[in-house]
């Protein structure tokens, strides 16, 4: 690694972004939050978009106050998966970008599987199918006959049009292309059958570029406005959980990671796609990571039961932190409610403790009364989906895991860490939280030189941060709670 060296990363999730400083003194990182912005999705007339404009000038804004604070290397994005802008003649962003849990794709997915088979889309592309899915939505606009999709020149997925807008290149970053369901992992390129089987415009599609790639230059609009001048844009693995998973302290192979914050994604690291009947029954995922790793994994709805509790509760004036619902969580009896995490219910209810309410009622349930008991009846069916896709990881590939990585925002929630050690009887090591951003700078440095391989850049993660230990301590307990949970998600 480099004697000393200042990269800016720009960590954009579903709630908010941060402009985090990685600075490199040859052994470690450090980074610095310098600036942190709201997010979220925008209602109008019922549907949901993202302000991309907004979040642009929060982006400069960000490359201000990091040029204030030191002379930066490079500049790399990195955002959550699946939503895209589309660009007409001249670039023109034409509309705003859906938000993923817009309605509009409600009910897509059968009217595609009726014109191609599920497992062939699945065999393509290795995809675990949602609706929201890059393929899924783009067949929502074709549906509706949208006049975007009509005008459409380019696609860029979120990270790629701040990127274009940094840089004026216009470019597909591998890690989120491969979120798509248009993307073939063995293959490497784009499924470019599946989209004319399907009558969508290949012309869309950009060159795919590699995680660590330099992109460009910032062009001279941005350079004056930021102050920079003409810094490197370096890409990132731009896909926030490849980013997170980039930045596990992890050696050899008897591990897994759990990326841990409004959604919850497991996995293991693999050299190559796992597509085959058991992967499609158990609707599991391959996106590509760094160094060409291949991201087996599963979607959870994760801590955004939590959330969105707790939102529906400030509505109601009770303003409750997250560290006093984790108290409260601790004091209710364990195991009284479960629910599917995954359920349809829960992906954008009106009222989250509501639908968890009804859903307890529907499958005969104790309702929970208080907010701790919702809270801990959320906390436990995570647990127990982890246990579910850990089981289902380890028959796939064959192989015991030992250990379990949880990193992002969500490793700090102490509670969960210690239900997920239980619930899977395995050691559970948390941390970093801030994995997504760390993973973002040490990819860059390998695009700057600084590391020559992962490997090296997970040594450095180690030296950077002590993961806490959580040891099982009454796994026997969850015998009982997670037959009723497999029969939640069988009934």
């Amino acid at each position: 690694m480099a004697a000393t060296g200042n990269v800016l990363a720009f960590d954009l999730g579903a709630e908010s972004g941060r402009a985090i400083l990685g600075r490199f003194d040859g052994s470690i990182v450090r980074m610095e939050v310098i600036h942190r912005f709201t997010n979220g999705p925008v209602r109008v007339l019922g549907q949901l978009y993202w302000d991309a404009l907004r979040l642009f000038e929060e982006i400069q804004q960000g490359m201000r106050l990091a040029g204030q604070r030191a002379s930066l290397d490079a500049v790399g994005i990195d955002t959550w998966g699946v939503d895209f802008a589309l660009l007409g003649r001249h670039d023109i962003l034409l509309g705003n970008p859906r938000h993923y849990r817009d309605p509009h794709t409600e009910n897509i997915m059968a009217e595609t599987f009726r014109r191609v088979p599920k497992e062939q889309i699945f065999h393509c592309t290795g995809i675990q199918f949602m609706r929201f899915n890059s393929l899924f939505q783009l067949l929502a606009l074709q549906r509706d006959h949208s006049p975007l999709l009509e005008a459409a020149r380019s696609l860029l997925f979120m990270p790629d049009l701040f990127h274009f807008w940094m840089t004026g290149v216009k470019a597909n970053e591998l890690s989120i292309a491969s979120t798509s369901q248009f993307y073939d992992p063995v293959a490497r390129t784009w499924a470019y059958s599946l989209f004319e089987q399907l009558g969508l415009p290949k012309a869309i599609l950009g060159d795919i570029l590699m995680p660590g790639t330099r992109l460009g230059t910032l062009v001279p609009a941005v350079a004056e406005a930021t102050g920079l001048g003409r810094v490197p844009v370096i890409l990132p693995a731009t896909h926030d959980t490849a980013s997170a998973v980039a930045a596990v302290p992890a050696r050899g192979q008897d591990w897994c990671y759990l990326s841990s914050g409004t959604w919850s994604l497991m996995g293991i690291e693999v050299q190559t796609p796992i597509i085959d009947d058991r992967s499609l029954q158990h609707n599991f995922t391959n996106e590509v990571g760094v160094d060409g790793t291949i991201r087996f994994l599963k979607n959870i709805m994760g801590l955004w039961l939590v959330q969105e509790c707790r939102r529906s509760w400030q509505r109601q004036g009770h303003d409750y932190s997250y560290e006093e619902l984790t108290r409260l969580a601790e004091q209710s009896p364990p195991f009284r409610s479960l629910i599917d995490p995954d359920h349809p219910d829960f992906l954008l209810p009106e009222d989250m403790p509501q639908a968890i309410a009804r859903y307890c009622e529907r499958t005969g349930q104790p309702v929970p009364q208080q907010p701790g008991d919702y809270i801990r009846c959320c906390l436990d069916s995570l647990a127990l989906r982890y246990r579910w896709v850990l089981d289902k990881l380890e028959a796939m590939r064959g192989r015991r895991v030992e250990v379990i990585h949880i990193v992002g925002g969500g490793s700090n929630n102490r509670l969960l860490n210690q239900l997920t050690a239980d619930a899977c009887d395995r050691l559970v090591l948390a941390g970093p939280a801030e994995a997504t951003a760390l993973g973002n700078i040490l990819v860059q440095g390998i695009g700057l030189g600084y590391f020559s391989s992962l490997a090296q850049a997970r040594d450095v993660v180690a030296r950077s941060c002590s993961p806490k230990r959580f040891e099982p301590q009454q796994p026997e307990a969850w015998t009982e709670p997670y037959r009723r949970f497999c029969k939640l998600l069988s009934g």
